[in-house]
């Protein structure tokens, strides 16, 4: 009889303990934190998720990396414009308001669509042809304005037969180097270009001419060139009727004023 008792004493003690277990079974109260896999390669890693990566972050025109200029092209932005908007597009000739015969010499698109240029050929293109004539009521630019120099007219007429496209470059991708700058290899070249046709002849823009070392270097011993291609107060900026000069060129003028504007 004791035994018997005892047993279901010890049978009753299990089931008891087994119960007991059973209500103490839950879920685990921590949670599971998230493992970053760790970068052995060495590379920086981008913390940003890749669904919230923003898909354009800088402005346009500083994402487009233009290659060096190549010598032996003709770039028309940079070459041949600033010879049509100093000598051709102003006003009563071929800006927009006047548009002379119908012809508008502000840009490649408005050259390409009233200029009557034909890739490749010189002969069939009537912006060449009136730059040679020998005819001085057909020549441009017309009278008291003087012809385009030769190498100008070449330049024009090297576009026209490598295509007449709109090639873009980047000059200063090298970097700016404003060391050595010289009158007859970079100051004069860009004044022909982008200043001489207006600051020419009898009765130059302003009263000043722009045709030679001497009538430069005047200008820029007083001032008053570096003051007009940097746009700055109290003077009318220059080229006029173009986009400012880019930094670097401008750089580059600054850099031979300083050294006294030499005959160089």
């Amino acid at each position: 009889m004791q035994k018997t008792t005892n047993f279901f004493v010890f049978l009753w003690c299990v089931l008891a303990a087994v119960i007991l277990l059973d209500s103490c079974t839950h879920d685990p109260i921590f949670e599971e934190i998230p493992v970053t896999p760790v970068d052995t390669s060495g590379q920086p890693i981008d913390s940003m998720p890749i669904d919230t990566m923003p898909v354009d972050t800088m402005p346009v025109d500083t994402m487009i990396l233009l290659e060096p200029c190549e010598p032996d092209l003709i770039y028309f932005n940079q070459q041949v414009l600033p010879i049509l908007l100093s000598n051709c597009a102003f006003s009563g000739c071929h800006d927009a308001a006047s548009a002379e015969d119908g012809v508008i010499l502000e840009s490649y698109e408005s050259v390409i669509e009233t200029a009557d240029v034909e890739p490749f050929n010189l002969n069939d293109s009537e912006i060449y042809e009136v730059l040679v004539d020998n005819d001085l009521d057909e020549r441009m630019p017309p009278e008291p304005t003087g012809p385009l120099s030769s190498t100008q007219i070449n330049l024009i007429a090297t576009w026209i037969l490598q295509g007449a496209e709109d090639l873009e470059c980047d000059p200063n991708a090298a970097g700016c180097e404003t060391d050595g700058i010289s009158f007859s290899g970079f100051v004069f070249p860009l004044i022909q270009n982008n200043c001489e046709g207006c600051h020419s002849g009898n009765t130059p823009a302003g009263g000043i001419n722009l045709i030679n070392h001497s009538t430069i270097a005047a200008q820029a011993n007083a001032g008053s060139l570096y003051a007009a291609i940097n746009h700055e107060e109290g003077f009318e900026p220059m080229p006029q009727g173009s986009d400012k000069l880019d930094e670097c060129t401008i750089e580059k003028i600054k850099s031979w004023i300083d050294e006294g504007a030499p005959n160089n």
